[in-house]
């Protein structure tokens, strides 16, 4: 299957790894019986990653270290002096889980986030001496939250000057929080105050994930500030995308072992443990996999699929939850969501027949040709590049070594469809105007996703897809590699 797990038992005797005992949470360590063997057994541990408690603390170092180093960063980068990013609850902007604390769970009646880059105008008294440094950017940024909280103390929290017209539940708050128009007006204060140049607001014909921005906060937003500021306001579509994009290294750490839980439920869902061969639909199988991330106190950001393909039957016939036969090759498309971080994986699958010990030589080649499109897709992913042009290179390799294939790999974190370049759509081969002319950045995750065609001359002459998908970490260095390690040989039903 590629490289082995750490802290893993090996069963040499089984054709396949079986993981009995893991370290899945830092940093206590806690076992998780995840058997990835011939007779795989059930996940059994409810809390593989540690209590939410224990989750949060590490979620909010990773946004002291986002807010502190990354998006300071990330306005200088694309001349961004001050980005104002309003939202009402239920709301949100799509950069919000990027930008508040993981005991957040949406905006605050109204909450404006400001933050302003205090140093990124040139100086009154003229340009710096030569020897001078460049102030760093981390320590230059003002961040503002008019509503809601400090999110940990990550922003300066204000609130209304207005006394409180009574308590709110056990607790005494003499100040009110700031509420309709007063908002708007506090906006403005502080606009008034730093003078930016220009006013940045989330508002994309291209991108959802800069498009926050909704009509009404627009129109209130204007009508507080007034036709001067107003002509300030400008779009710049690559600073949400980008921070909702750059993941750090620590997350890297963690989303492996995330990884080894999605491979410890896919193979216990192909395997005898859930498939009992004649009688198990697809359906059973798609439930018991959402039930079990239930269960371990995980999310799903999708609902899992498993389909089948058998010698002889279309797709029509096969209908839309089959029974699971003998000689069935079996997909899955499943993720889930850990410390808001999310998956995407397909695996294929294959039911031995009686008599049966491994997959049919022609099924196997149709998997060893998704691997080759794996190879060459991965190893055209490079910093700088776009999204089309990755694609473009990569199908001209596909063709040029004989794979009948289609790419359609795309960007995952934060979100499941994530910030950053398409690259390809399952049925726009030929490249995607606007998403797929963003540029690969360092440190940026994506989901491999792609198919290869083959036929299987055990199934006289008819054609196997081989339908794959990793997730994939573009480091700091711009060096990509798998977040945990990709499939080679199918799961076994036995």
């Amino acid at each position: 299957m590629g490289r082995r797990p750490l802290s893993s038992e090996l069963d040499e005797d089984s054709e396949r790894y079986h993981l009995q005992k893991m370290k899945l949470t830092n940093p206590g360590v806690l076992l998780i019986g995840l058997a990835l063997s011939a007779e795989a057994q059930d996940v059994r541990t409810p809390r593989p990653f540690g209590t939410l408690r224990e989750q949060a603390d590490i979620q909010q170092q990773w946004l002291n270290k986002r807010m502190a180093a990354v998006l300071p960063a990330l306005m200088r980068k694309h001349h961004v002096e001050f980005w104002v990013v309003p939202m009402r609850e239920y709301n949100e902007d799509p950069v919000f889980t990027s930008i508040v604390a993981p005991t957040t769970f949406a905006a605050r009646r109204r909450t404006i986030y400001v933050f302003h880059d205090k140093c990124s105008r040139p100086s009154a008294l003229g340009p710096r001496p030569a020897e001078s440094r460049e102030p760093r950017a981390e320590s230059c940024l003002e961040r503002i939250a008019l509503g809601g909280t400090s999110q940990g103390g990550v922003y300066e929290a204000v609130r209304s000057t207005q006394a409180a017209a009574g308590p709110a539940g056990a607790t005494t708050q003499r100040q009110a929080e700031l509420w309709g128009d007063e908002q708007w007006q506090v906006l403005k204060r502080v606009v008034e105050e730093r003078n930016p140049r220009a006013i940045t607001v989330n508002v994309s014909r291209t991108w959802a994930f800069s498009d926050g921005l909704s009509a009404g906060e627009y129109e209130g937003m204007r009508a507080a500030l007034g036709p001067v500021w107003s002509q300030r306001l400008k779009r710049v579509d690559a600073l949400a995308v980008d921070l909702i994009a750059t993941r750090l290294p620590e997350e890297e750490t963690v989303y492996r072992r995330v990884q080894e839980v999605v491979w410890g439920i896919i193979d216990t869902a192909f395997s005898s443990v859930v498939v009992t061969p004649g009688v198990t639909r697809t359906q059973d199988v798609v439930w018991w996999m959402r039930q079990k991330v239930n269960d371990l106190g995980l999310g799903s950001w999708f609902q899992p699929s498993v389909d089948v393909q058998r010698m002889g039957a279309t797709a029509e016939q096969l209908g839309d939850n089959p029974v699971i036969q003998r000689g069935d090759v079996l997909h899955c498309d499943f993720g889930l969501v850990a410390y808001r971080l999310n998956t995407d994986t397909q695996h294929m699958g294959y039911v031995l027949r009686e008599g049966e010990t491994d997959v049919p030589v022609g099924i196997q080649r149709a998997l060893e040709n998704s691997n080759k499109l794996q190879d060459i897709v991965m190893s055209e992913i490079r910093t700088g590049r776009t999204g089309n042009e990755v694609l473009r290179l990569s199908r001209a390799r596909m063709r040029a070594q004989g794979i009948d294939g289609t790419v359609y790999t795309h960007p995952i974190g934060m979100h499941g469809h994530g910030a950053g370049p398409l690259i390809g759509l399952w049925d726009y081969q030929d490249g995607v105007p606007g998403r797929g002319d963003a540029k690969v950045i360092p440190a940026m995750w994506f989901s491999i996703e792609l198919q290869a065609t083959t036929a299987v001359p055990e199934w006289n002459g008819q054609i196997v897809r081989s339908a794959q998908e990793e997730d994939a970490m573009v480091g700091a260095d711009g060096m990509i590699q798998w977040a945990f390690q990709r499939q080679t040989k199918y799961w076994l039903v036995r």
